[in-house]
């Protein structure tokens, strides 16, 4: 195998460059994206009982954030609990972009690799194809090694970098649909959330008037 990699000549290094970052981030991803971790089972409920009983200082509120992405999103409107529905929404879709950015990390540069991977092993093709005829210039068609070691380099360029691109590709859109999936489940977490701490059909005056009073007995 190590004689094959050797054989693809110089453009095999950046080829193999992108296959461990790839890798790095494939390993990367599948731990912090991990259902449990993302989404640890019973939290919303378990912040939605807090609401109800007003078990919510600050130290709750730095744990819940710190815990996980579902985490985050929730303290983010549990934290403005006492402001009208319309800014509690705003701040849990602030928060959100956030969160949704975060559990993207790295994805793009995966892609960018799916995407280069051809390209890298087309280079490799043609720089093989070049020392091919650059050989035949020089000594003629009379002995076909030569030409087999420029066909040979363009081809394994060529194999490495589509080993390279259809993997990195094909978990690229997986993990962008996995994070999909999350970004809904988050949503009707943090809306059923929105829900319990300004029940709907609330004025907003009285919102406003429920949060003034809080802010005066709190002062």
């Amino acid at each position: 195998m190590l004689d094959i990699l050797m054989a693809g000549g110089w453009a095999m290094l950046p080829i193999l460059i992108c296959s461990a970052i790839a890798l790095a981030i494939v390993l990367e991803r599948c731990w912090t994206l991990r259902r449990s971790a993302v989404l640890p089972p019973g939290l919303g409920d378990e912040v939605r009982n807090w609401a109800r009983s007003g078990q919510l200082d600050p130290a709750h509120l730095q744990t819940l954030a710190s815990g996980s992405p579902l985490g985050e999103l929730l303290a983010s409107a549990v934290a403005v609990r006492n402001r009208p529905r319309e800014l509690i929404k705003e701040r849990i879709e602030d928060t959100g972009r956030h969160v949704v950015h975060g559990m993207e990390r790295y994805l793009n540069t995966l892609g960018t690799i799916a995407l280069i991977g051809p390209l890298l092993g087309l280079l490799g093709t043609v720089v093989g194809l070049i020392r091919m005829f650059m050989e035949v210039m020089r000594g003629g068609v009379g002995d076909p090694m030569k030409m087999a070691g420029g066909i040979g380099e363009a081809l394994i360029c060529t194999a490495t970098g589509l080993v390279v691109a259809i993997p990195a590709y094909v978990l690229h859109r997986y993990f962008r649909s996995k994070v999909s999936g999350y970004v809904v489940e988050m949503e009707k977490q943090a809306t059923a959330l929105l829900d319990e701490l300004t029940p709907v059909g609330v004025p907003a005056t009285r919102a406003r008037r429920s949060a003034v009073n809080t802010e005066s007995s709190a002062g």
